[in-house]
């Protein structure tokens, strides 16, 4: 595999494509679902599996760290997950209020449902045209 991602510019490219996948992902973020009944299995799975991915990406690529040779479009990563961050937030939030209140009933549950809504837009525009 360290053989063909050095030759093989599909390969190397598909890893990177990887690399930068992963160095969006921020796990911080949804942890609390970690101790969850219903969802805290297939949290630690995935994070499992990320963190196992990562490894071997390294191991392959020869690599300290994700995109180590990328430090503009990994800076810039950096750069928006500043923004992308508090609007992950704020969606969670709300849809944290949105489940514990059960059915929405105005007025709160339908300014919860704009709020994860309109986070929604912002989050999805900031995926387009992130590196």
């Amino acid at each position: 595999m360290k053989e063909m991602h050095r030759t093989n510019l599909f390969f190397r490219t598909l890893m990177d494509n990887c690399e930068m996948a992963m160095e969006k992902s921020f796990f911080p973020l949804t942890q609390f679902l970690c101790g969850d009944a219903r969802f805290g299995e297939l949290w630690r799975k995935i994070f499992d599996e990320f963190e196992l991915t990562r490894e071997f990406l390294l191991l392959i690529s020869g690599k300290d760290s994700l995109m180590s040779d990328y430090p503009v479009e990994k800076r810039s990563i950096q750069m928006r997950e500043r923004i992308m961050l508090p609007l992950t937030t704020i969606q969670q939030y709300a849809l944290a209020k949105t489940r514990a209140q059960g059915e929405p009933g105005p007025p709160t549950g339908i300014s919860y449902e704009k709020l994860i809504t309109r986070c929604s837009f912002g989050i999805i525009n900031g995926a387009r045209n992130s590196a």
